[in-house]
């Protein structure tokens, strides 16, 4: 005879396959694409910067998780794109900056903030583009949001990302030339520009294919509700993020770009021939 005990393993196993595992950012940004999953039943989210999300996907611990998009190829294990969003621009982001104390020509090293591949990435490949450099990249902890950002000795550039560039201070050494890169990657190419979106492991058996598609069912019907929600969205989070309400309202509703339509996927493949030797159509879940 089964005993209670089991029945109630057994279940517990159960529910925790019907699960749907979520890595995803804790950024402003990122609330038109998750804002309220964390209250929905069945839904585990599990947030931390950019940079660390892929590793989820490749411990297998996510079903899918919102990333930085050079990880689509950089990542040791296959991974597909999930088409049901993004976070990216057109334009100018406000939250992805490099701030100088010399002449862009003139650039040795840049202390880059670690939480996104993707932004350290860009940086290079505009560099290298449009300004015919290619200095020494190195990684470093800018702290907590709020604080004052102190780059290593020896940069003479620092790359920012987040809602530590509105909410953070930067030494007024470094304020002599000050770049938005999604404004420049824009200027350089006209297209779009994606920094994380949806992925999701390639080598996925039946019943993980099944989660990811109950997934992009809900997670497609969180955003497009969420896009109606914006003034609702900016005044509920902002305070939390340390951002004043009025920036945040159009950091949200003007700035960023949420739908993975054609021309940011373009955008997307351009950026990652440019950054990865990336050829070929990006590998998208189901074709779509």
């Amino acid at each position: 005879m089964t005993s209670p005990d089991s029945l109630l393993e057994s279940r517990a196993e159960i529910d925790a396959a019907r699960c749907l595992d979520i890595g995803a950012v804790d950024y402003l940004n990122t609330v038109p694409l998750i804002g309220g999953l964390e209250r929905l039943e069945g839904v585990r989210v599990r947030t931390d910067v950019p940079a660390n999300q892929v590793a989820l996907l490749e411990r297998d611990e996510v079903d899918l998780a919102l990333c930085s998009s050079i990880d689509l190829v950089r990542c040791p294990v296959p991974l597909e794109v999930l088409p049901v969003g993004m976070l990216g621009c057109e334009g100018p982001t406000l939250t992805v900056r490099l701030f100088t104390s010399v002449p862009l020509e003139r650039i040795t090293r840049v202390a880059c903030d670690g939480d996104s591949h993707t932004s350290v990435e860009l940086l290079r490949t505009l560099l290298r583009e449009r300004h015919g450099v290619e200095p020494e990249l190195t990684a470093f902890d800018a702290g907590a949001s709020g604080a004052c950002v102190e780059p290593p000795a020896g940069s003479d550039a620092l790359l920012l990302i987040g809602d530590k560039v509105v909410t953070s201070t930067v030494p007024e050494a470094f304020r002599l030339v000050e770049i938005d890169l999604g404004e420049a990657w824009h200027d350089f190419t006209g297209l779009p520009f994606v920094f994380a979106t949806w992925l999701c492991r390639a080598d996925r058996d039946a019943a993980r294919s099944e989660r990811i598609e109950r997934a992009a069912r809900l997670l497609t019907r969180t955003r497009l509700r969420n896009t109606f929600r914006i003034d609702q969205l900016a005044g509920r989070h902002a305070a939390a993020h340390g951002w004043p309400s009025d920036l945040a309202h159009r950091y949200l509703a003007k700035h960023l770009r949420y739908d993975l339509d054609e021309r940011a996927r373009a955008g997307m493949s351009r950026f990652l021939q440019l950054a990865a030797d990336f050829d070929g159509p990006l590998p998208l879940v189901g074709g779509a």
